[in-house]
């Protein structure tokens, strides 16, 4: 049953990470471009300030990087969390369905979903909000990188503490109040880990000479669209992953010849 899981979990990553490529093709690719001619008139615009002129050069062409580059990205990333989400359900339902024999498996998986997307990208986001590419320190990106790990681990380690909190609180204090403590627990803990971690802002604003402006800052429409459309864009790849995950699960139960998916896969 084990591999059943870990199968239904890889194929559900495939398929999110297809649709998440796709989202971000037509919609964030656009403002990705902006990005990136917002950087390069930037740079002409701090040379004839400064005299100076650097030379970068392209390692693979654009083309290159916003189809191949980020398609493979894309599709890497979403089996990588299918896994994780198919191990993730596999230690979760080995409780749950045990114990819980009135458990829905299929509403187990959407909350899982549900609970990751908040985990791993959701607070992360909410403590580092992303920048188009290009737009950014690159003094500070080694540090942002480790700040931005540190929080998607502490958010992962509070959210299983907070599964395993309300778990071991359902037959003290009943379902409702056990998932408002383990949900207080993890939005404190969260909180003080983002309180506690470094800041950073590292959007450029304006060029200036004294009181003229040389160059503008960083347009602010375009990096709230880009932001607003990232997290769209990971509630596309999460909502796929956990519909095909809850779709296998049915396609699993009937394929045992079972009358209902929760007796099939407690079994």
């Amino acid at each position: 049953m084990e591999y059943k899981f870990i199968r239904s979990g890889l194929l559900a990553g495939l398929l999110a990470g297809v649709a998440a490529y796709i989202f971000a093709r037509i919609v964030l690719e656009p403002l990705v471009r902006k990005g990136i001619d917002y950087e390069e008139a930037r740079s002409h615009a701090e040379s004839a300030i400064t005299g100076e002129h650097a030379h970068e050069h392209e390692v693979f062409t654009r083309s290159v990087q916003e189809n191949i580059g980020a398609g493979v990205g894309s599709i890497v990333f979403g089996l990588v969390m299918g896994a994780l989400f198919a191990v993730a359900f596999t230690v979760m339902w080995a409780y749950l369905g045990r114990r819980h024999r009135g458990a829905d498996p299929r509403l187990a998986a959407a909350l899982l979903a549900a609970a990751g997307f908040v985990a791993v990208y959701l607070v992360p986001f909410a403590a580092y909000p992303a920048n188009p590419p290009g737009v950014g320190n690159d003094e500070t990106i080694g540090e942002r990188t480790g700040a931005y790990l540190t929080i998607t681990l502490l958010s992962v380690g509070f959210a299983i503490a907070a599964a395993v909190i309300g778990l071991w609180l359902v037959g003290k204090l009943g379902g409702l109040l056990a998932a408002i403590s383990a949900g207080a627990f993890y939005v404190v803990a969260v909180a003080i880990s983002i309180a506690v971690l470094p800041s950073y802002n590292d959007v450029p604003t304006a060029l200036t000479d004294g009181d003229e402006i040389l160059f503008d800052g960083f347009p602010a429409a375009t990096l709230a669209d880009f932001r607003f459309y990232s997290v769209i864009n990971q509630v596309v790849l999460w909502t796929v992953l956990g519909i095909v995950f809850t779709l296998a699960l049915t396609r699993i139960a009937r394929r045992a010849s079972i009358s209902t998916p929760e007796s099939a896969l407690v079994s």
